[in-house]
């Protein structure tokens, strides 16, 4: 029975390359001269940090743009209220999604199944496998799920006769 599986991945080497790139920018932009900035990655989240609120902004627009560069899907990053401290120091994370969490992942099913194509839908492991008898019919659920924005990145692996 062919099957293929729904995923919202993020490429870690392409984060850790634009991270990097972000990096070398903070070290020769005129405006950043002097000041503690800094990009620090760990598994699941960037956190930036930088002197005051305004410094912060620029690191943070910074970051994103190599992101989007570096084809990122910044759906699946997500930027946490920043804390600015009454000394002016300035922190905020930037936190990266990975896999579809339940409620994202119990609405892609319930409007797959809404559709009424002739597939089954489940949930294993933070991704979801859809299984039919054709393969037509397979093509059809990845042509409405890639037309339809569900707030993340949506990619499809395993396809399967």
């Amino acid at each position: 029975m062919p099957s293929f599986d729904i995923v919202s991945e993020v490429d870690k080497q392409e984060i850790d390359n634009a991270l990097n790139q972000a990096r070398k920018e903070l070290a020769t932009r005129f405006d950043f001269k002097g000041s503690i900035a800094e990009i620090t990655a760990e598994k699941e989240k960037i956190t930036l940090t930088a002197e005051d609120a305004s410094r912060l902004r620029g690191l943070r627009e910074i970051v994103i743009g190599k992101l989007a560069k570096r084809n990122v899907d910044l759906r699946n990053v997500e930027q946490v209220e920043p804390e600015i401290s009454p000394l002016g120091h300035a922190r905020q994370e930037l936190k990266i999604k990975q896999g579809l969490e339940g409620e994202k992942a119990k609405e892609i099913i319930k409007s797959i199944k809404a559709q009424n194509f002739k597939v089954q839908s489940t949930l294993q492991e933070r991704q979801i496998r859809v299984t039919g008898k054709k393969r037509d019919d397979l093509q059809e659920v990845i042509q409405f799920v890639r037309g339809k924005d569900f707030g993340v990145a949506t990619s499809f692996q395993n396809f399967r006769d």
